[in-house]
């Protein structure tokens, strides 16, 4: 009975130090750099952003602005903001609007045998939180329907009345052309 506090100690121990880890800021700084040098944010509740997403550019295998989108989210939370204080908006329109197609859709657009690749970024994003939203004038001169699209995408009249509207409601617009 003698061991039971030790192995009580032991199993704390094993619990505690990955909590610890967790709670500790990241200490993947760059050479020469420490916290005091990077400046912060100050404003941490009720941001507001809008993406103008038109360029069918990609990294990491999906679409280019919604990877930097998810970026954002993830910087935010690195300082401290809580996913509920970010309001973040992404209209697609132009070329980058077939990211938005559901998989059948996306197959048949591109003509190929795999489904839609940003199909699981989209739905992270908007599980952040975050609008995302196709310009239905796109929509229209693509011949896409409704049920194109991925589960949770909103259908915006056009692209820019929609980022104007934003702009003129205190959003910062990030445009990705």
């Amino acid at each position: 009975m003698r061991f039971l506090p030790l192995l009580r100690q032991a199993l704390w121990a094993l619990i505690a130090l990955p909590l610890a880890a967790m709670a500790a800021p990241s200490s993947d700084l760059a050479l020469g750099f420490t916290w005091n040098d990077v400046t912060g944010i100050q404003n941490k509740d009720q941001i507001k952003v809008v993406y103008g997403i038109k360029q069918d550019d990609w990294e990491a295998g999906v679409g280019k602005s919604l990877y930097y989108a998810r970026g954002l989210y993830q910087s935010y939370d690195a300082l401290g903001v809580k996913k509920e204080d970010v309001d973040m908006h992404l209209v697609l329109h132009g070329a980058a609007g077939y990211w938005l197609l559901d998989n059948e859709a996306y197959r048949a657009e591109k003509n190929q045998l795999t489904g839609n690749p940003n199909a699981h970024i989209v739905q992270e994003l908007i599980d952040q939180g975050a609008h995302v939203e196709a310009c239905y004038e796109t929509l229209k001169a693509h011949g896409w329907r409704k049920d194109d699209l991925l589960p949770g995408v909103k259908v915006v009249h056009d692209a820019y009345s929609r980022i104007i509207d934003l702009q003129m409601r205190g959003y910062a617009y990030l445009p990705f052309f």
